[in-house]
């Protein structure tokens, strides 16, 4: 990883990119939540983002956030962390304990999972469907044209579902993907959409996203 910018400039960077990016799109900027991406990320550096008023950050790995984020949470209490990687049926007993929002829902296996776990916890994780916007064989998520199934199965199953979750196909012209996952979220009367990332996020605001998931334009490129 490397860190070759203060943090906290990086992310003012961010979120004025993010203030244009929603002027723009006339959309209000209170309507669009910024996820600081921090796999990999040492929480020395989480924290610095956190003390500069960051709320909401993504992890990909169950493990790696039972490991860092138990600590972070104390010391700031107000953060909100979003599971933004492959949700493993064995992982979703910790992932309901350590994560506030998880973004990667996406099979019947999963959400019965979910549905077992959610009768323990008083307090459960807001749930979005990951959608796989490019139907790609090494991707999860569902297929486009089963989500709306895929959802109300999960309502039948006690589930409470927030929004919608995508990654584009890698160079590709997003937008069309973006539209797309904004059109399954109003056919589904889901107010969120996550998507966009570091390359992509104005056009994700302009179509229709109200999260995007930003890491190496705040924590540097991982190598």
């Amino acid at each position: 990883m490397i860190y070759n910018e203060n943090i906290v400039n990086r992310l003012k960077i961010v979120k004025r990119e993010i203030f244009n990016a929603a002027k723009a799109s006339k959309v209000k900027l209170k309507d669009i939540n910024l996820v600081a991406v921090s796999k990999t990320v040492d929480p020395n550096y989480i924290c610095e983002a956190a003390k500069s008023g960051q709320i909401a950050f993504g992890e990909n790995k169950v493990q790696e956030a039972m490991q860092k984020w138990p600590n972070i949470k104390e010391l700031y209490p107000k953060t909100r962390l979003h599971m933004i990687g492959p949700l493993q049926s064995n992982k979703v007993k910790d992932a309901v304990k350590i994560f506030d929002v998880i973004e990667t829902l996406d099979r019947e296996k999963i959400a019965l999972e979910l549905k077992k776990n959610k009768k323990e916890h008083q307090l459960f994780p807001d749930l979005y469907v990951q959608i796989n916007i490019g139907e790609e064989k090494q991707k999860n998520g569902c297929k486009p044209t089963d989500a709306k199934c895929f959802i109300n199965d999960c309502k039948d199953y006690g589930l409470d579902i927030k929004g919608v979750m995508a990654i584009p196909p890698l160079n590709e012209e997003p937008a069309p993907y973006f539209a797309l996952l904004t059109n399954i979220a109003k056919e589904c009367n889901l107010k969120n959409i996550s998507m966009g990332m570091s390359k992509d996020f104005e056009k994700a605001i302009y179509l229709g996203a109200t999260s995007v998931r930003i890491g190496s334009k705040i924590f540097g490129e991982r190598v």
